[in-house]
């Protein structure tokens, strides 16, 4: 393959699957650095199958989703875990990014085994504040060709129903973090990590800590480095609870009524004529045991069958 054009040779190399590359990048200086760069791990990725990454405590699974019915398998992470606990902060290209309970944070590639160990971040809450929550959003921002990790820390006021937040952002480019504008936002679930989509993380949040304030998507955009609100669907008013994913590529929105969970798609990103009700799922649906009480879509599995997480638990399809 040496004589062949670096073109023809990327193309076959993409055509594989990830452990064949992992075993060419040990043959050859040359291949490793051909593997190695941007274009091609993205080149790479847009012609390969979605995996699966699943957590029980300490533990990170892998599973193919043509293969559903193998026994997932185990990757080695590498962050000690104090409490039997890791998180999945964010994904995105092949990169994980992780934590434990001591707040380490690592991005690391699995396939490649590569990690890098990010520096602390430093905040301070504000004086008769308690510290509420933290979050983080991790993506790929295209025009600088670096990957960021946002950390928001939210805290509140209880007496003045008030809040404060303290927004800081990591580049890999730099292994620094840095201060931001906070966000005028109130965090409607402290345990929802950011959407990456449309260069762009996403949260559901609200104007001010008032029972009766709607819920709104916020968009914090990783090029200009700035919070911004998605319009919603027009029969979405925000009165009921909503959660954010990404489906097919799109942003989606899942809104609880109560009675039904309604799963929009916005087909075109950023423009509000886009949305689309892709089903409803009711209580009458068969979808496993139990009340639904939350619904988060993952990902098509063929044709319009969609795979989502019931009760932040475990894994159902539905047509």
């Amino acid at each position: 393959m040496a004589n062949l054009p670096i073109e023809v040779t990327t193309e076959i190399l993409s055509r594989l699957p990830v452990k064949s590359v992992v075993r060419l990048r040990c043959t050859c200086k040359w291949w490793r650095s051909l593997i190695d760069t941007s274009h091609f791990i993205l080149f790479h990725l847009s012609k390969s199958e979605t995996t699966l990454i699943l957590r029980h405590r300490s533990h990170l699974y892998s599973l193919d989703l043509k293969l559903l019915d193998d026994k997932p398998a185990e990757l080695t992470h590498p962050l000690m875990c104090y409490s039997n606990s890791i998180k999945v902060l964010g994904s995105c290209n092949g990169l994980l990014c992780i934590s434990n309970i001591a707040d380490d944070i690592a991005l690391w590639n699995p396939f490649l085994r590569k990690h890098r160990i990010l520096p602390a971040d430093r905040f301070h809450r504000p004086e008769s504040s308690l510290f509420a929550a933290r979050i983080y959003g991790f993506g790929y921002d295209a025009p600088s060709n670096d990957y960021k990790l946002v950390s928001i820390t939210y805290f509140v006021d209880l007496h003045n129903r008030t809040f404060d937040s303290q927004v800081q952002l990591y580049t890999l480019k730099s292994d620094a973090w840095k201060n931001l504008p906070s966000m005028p936002y109130a965090l409607c679930c402290e345990r929802t990590m950011g959407v990456f989509v449309g260069g762009a993380l996403h949260w559901v949040v609200t104007r001010k800590l008032q029972p009766d304030q709607p819920d709104l998507v916020v968009a914090f955009d990783l090029t200009r480095e700035s919070f911004r609100e998605v319009p919603l669907p027009e029969t979405v008013n925000g009165h009921f609870n909503m959660e954010v994913a990404l489906l097919g590529g799109c942003l989606c929105v899942v809104e609880n009524r109560g009675s039904q969970f309604d799963v929009w798609v916005m087909r075109k990103y950023g423009s509000r004529d886009s949305w689309e009700k892709l089903f409803t799922l009711t209580q009458s649906h068969d979808v496993g045991s139990g009340k639904l009480k939350s619904v988060r879509p993952l990902v098509f599995l063929d044709g319009d069958r969609v795979l989502f997480v019931q009760n932040r638990s475990s894994c159902v399809g539905v047509t």
